[in-house]
């Protein structure tokens, strides 16, 4: 969408790059690193009110917000794929946060396959997770240790609540496992044109 020749994504930076430049006056590498968060800010924005809106439309809003919420503990430890054009990252997400929710909702899973299921998300976790990206590369051992037992730990957790919870409940939790399995496995980099295991490539 564009208004007066320039797109909302571009007035959106130079507004908030004019604010901020106002008041502090940073260096043209500090500029990079702000217009980069900033773009990261928007695109995160206007993906959540799509997903959001698409939710309430399917009637799913309750869930896709507690699937949100658990996926992104996983995630903050666990990494995963991060897509560098914005519509792919919004396809991308859609199907993961609405139609795989609401596959899932509507067509109801045995609760025997869904713990299997989340067994075998959190095997590939253990092998795969944290999983960088080449803008956050990890070439750090211990942290990457560290987040891989934590990314676990919490994968486990969840799969032990979904196992005293009821049906609908237990779903969500099992779903943001998998949703994380998906985000962290090498074939999802592959498909989408992403680079892996990306610390390989730090000097």
């Amino acid at each position: 969408m564009k208004k007066g020749g320039y797109t909302l994504k571009q007035q959106f930076l130079n507004k908030s790059i004019s604010f901020i430049t106002k008041y502090n006056t940073p260096c043209e590498e500090d500029l990079i690193k702000l217009q980069y968060g900033l773009e990261g800010l928007y695109l995160t924005i206007t993906k959540m009110i799509v997903i959001l809106l698409l939710s309430i439309i399917f009637k799913i809003f309750k869930e896709v917000i507690i699937v949100l919420l658990l996926f992104n503990l996983l995630r903050f430890f666990g990494f995963g794929f991060h897509a560098k054009k914005s519509s792919q990252c919004l396809i991308f997400s859609i199907i993961c946060f609405v139609i795989l929710p609401l596959l899932c909702i509507h067509f109801s899973i045995q609760k025997n396959w869904l713990i299997i299921s989340g067994i075998l998300s959190i095997v590939i976790l253990v092998i795969y997770a944290p999983a960088d990206t080449s803008n956050r590369p990890l070439p750090n051992t211990k942290k990457k240790l560290f987040r891989k037992i934590a990314t676990t730990l919490i994968a486990i957790i969840y799969l032990i609540i979904s196992l005293y919870v009821p049906y609908n409940i237990s779903l969500l939790f099992i779903l943001s496992i998998i949703i994380e399995m998906i985000f962290v496995n090498p074939l999802t980099y592959k498909l989408l044109g992403q680079p892996y295991n990306n610390y390989k490539r730090v000097d």
